[in-house]
């Protein structure tokens, strides 16, 4: 199989298993939260950044992470980081994920480097959220091992990871990928078209237009959207998803509801101008201590410390219905 990548759980009575390795290319917020990932499951982690800050920080930070949301593992990988690509060890490597700054010619400039080092049958990945698969591997010589592996922020906690097929990529490369998402305990989706946006951000986006129109049209409040959805179909979406609960509800109903409801939501093809003004002037969220709402360090702080602790309680509800989804 091409590219294949070999998780059969070990057990106490067989030989101990060799560590896996995994490269990334990227130690910012979702570079790290992927290595948490793969340490928690006994992988060796190797992080490839140029940046010396970023490197010096990266086991503070992961080791932080570890033991914030009590991840347990009966032996944890080893991290590794390195300044230059030359200094990994290549042969022994056994899946690449590349999570570096969104920009196209960034992205195909490192993976021509990779592919010049990296063995053929080794699966190189982009855990882009924007660009297309198929175009971050134009300039490759061999793209049947190139595909698409997008976390959600933050990648430790949340279960969904898109495995995306770009034009070129093998089909059992996918399969073998998705069972080890599988295995490292996440809730991985088949996206088996390179289509802008994939799957889990073309549904956000649907939504935020929609929400965005709402409250700039003075129908409802930022905080009332965040209520409506947090408390309403947000809770449902806990148990199940919207496919599902129109299968309880009954299409007929739903097709009725949507006959008569589509003509009159919004079908903008850009985002909506007071918020574009808003980003203009620097207020684009906590990182800025402003956007819709207004914060201080230590209320953004306190706000992140609640959503996580929140997504961990949420992880324990789902537990049950992540371990059938996988076949466990």
């Amino acid at each position: 199989m091409s590219g294949e990548v070999k998780t059969k759980p070990n057990t106490s009575n067989e030989t101990p298993q060799k560590k896996l390795n995994i490269v990334i290319v990227g130690g910012g917020i979702m570079g790290s939260d992927i290595a948490v990932i793969f340490l928690a499951c006994g992988w060796n982690v190797h992080i490839m950044s140029p940046s010396l800050n970023t490197r010096n920080t990266l086991p503070a930070r992961i080791n932080a992470a570890i033991k914030k949301v009590h991840i347990s593992s009966k032996e944890l990988g080893k991290l590794t980081t390195y300044s230059k690509f030359k200094d990994i060890d290549w042969e022994n490597t056994d899946l690449l994920i590349e999570a570096v700054t969104e920009d196209l010619a960034l992205k195909q400039a490192l993976f021509l480097q990779i592919e010049k080092l990296a063995r053929p049958d080794m699966p190189l990945a982009s855990n882009t959220s924007n660009f297309q698969i198929s175009e971050i591997s134009k300039p490759l010589k061999h793209r049947a091992r190139f595909l698409g592996i997008h976390f959600f922020m933050p990648a430790h906690l949340v279960p969904l990871v898109e495995v995306i097929s770009g034009n070129d990529t093998d089909p059992k490369l996918v399969e073998s990928i998705c069972a080890l998402m599988k295995n490292i305990g996440k809730a991985p989706i088949w996206v088996k078209k390179d289509i802008p946006g994939f799957v889990g951000n073309r549904i956000q986006h649907a939504l935020m237009r929609e929400a965005l129109y709402l409250m700039e049209e003075g129908v409802v409040s930022a905080k009332d959207i965040d209520i409506a959805v947090q408390f309403g179909f947000g809770f449902r979406f806990l148990a199940c998803g919207p496919i599902m609960q129109k299968e309880m509800s009954g299409w007929d109903t739903n097709c009725k509801a949507g006959n008569a409801l589509y003509p009159h939501l919004n079908q903008a093809t850009y985002f909506p101008s007071g918020m574009q003004k808003m980003v203009a002037q620097g207020h684009v969220g906590m990182k800025s201590l402003r956007g819709v709402w207004e914060w201080t360090e230590e209320s953004a702080a306190a706000e992140k410390r609640r959503i996580e602790q929140s997504l961990q309680n949420s992880l324990k509800v789902i537990k049950d219905d992540l371990k059938k989804i996988n076949g466990r």
